[in-house]
């Protein structure tokens, strides 16, 4: 399984890898994947250079590919998706016809704004075709865990407007219903006295986990929240409006 990292940034001296692959060993050659963001082709190329300053001491054939979605020239990127362009390409790092292998895979994949870089050290034994399967499958298996962790930030993303939803719901709750001791059976005071205690949700466990079953079970949870406070605040809403229409009625007799 690959092993993730979250830690990134432009500066190419720091620059960290979203998933490193397991290494596959054959005959004294190795092989390792390492996917990067990369929001334009330049990014990609700094992944690459990156790399090579990495494994100086033991130079490596740096074997790789990339997809990013970049703006069209003359363009705001504020026009929709027709505003847009994929730019691809790859590097055979020496390795000869390796990158299109590796463009290949993250194409069937639906890889995008990344680069795949793998690294391949060899071991004084040609591998013949074998070695071509080694990169697809190290590329593939640094892929699917660069979606996985695409899939978790978006769950979060989602979550995280939920939550902003729910508060608001649940303050309107506590603004429309008198201050005085709610029945436990009451579900409008049971809302009430969860919104005054409750703390903004922290998800870093669910970012470093990366379970996504549990993500989407929590945004089911929350959209039921939302739910249930939108009956309570309708139903306190009604009682309003009848308490106000039998007070105006009583002042009429």
């Amino acid at each position: 399984m690959a092993k993730s990292s979250h830690a990134h940034t432009a500066d190419s001296g720091t620059l960290r890898p979203k998933a490193t692959s397991q290494e596959i060993r054959d005959r004294s050659s190795i092989f390792i994947a390492n996917i990067f963001e990369a929001a334009t082709p330049e990014d990609a190329r700094k992944a690459v250079e990156h790399m090579n300053r990495v494994h100086a001491s033991k130079p490596a054939y740096e074997i790789a590919a990339w997809r990013c979605m970049v703006v069209k020239p003359g363009k705001s990127g504020l026009g929709g998706p027709d505003d847009f362009e994929l730019r691809f390409g790859s590097d055979d790092g020496g390795e000869r016809y390796a990158g299109g292998r590796v463009l290949r895979v993250m194409q069937a994949e639906g890889v995008l704004d990344a680069v795949v870089v793998v690294s391949r050290w060899y071991g004084g034994i040609m591998l013949g075709p074998a070695r071509f399967t080694h990169i697809e499958t190290c590329t593939r298996e640094v892929c699917h865990a660069f979606l996985l962790q695409e899939e978790v930030e978006t769950c979060v993303s989602t979550l995280r407007s939920l939550d902003d939803i729910l508060a608001t719901l649940r303050s309107e709750l506590a603004e429309l219903t008198p201050a005085t001791a709610p029945d436990s059976s009451d579900n409008a005071g049971h809302e009430i006295s969860v919104a005054m205690s409750r703390k903004p949700p922290d998800y870093a466990s669910l970012q470093q986990s990366l379970d996504l079953v549990k993500g989407k079970r929590l945004v089911t949870a929350r959209e039921n929240a939302i739910k249930s406070v939108k009956i309570a605040l309708k139903r306190v809403k009604d009682k309003a409006n009848i308490d106000h229409a039998e007070g105006a009625s009583s002042k009429d007799r």
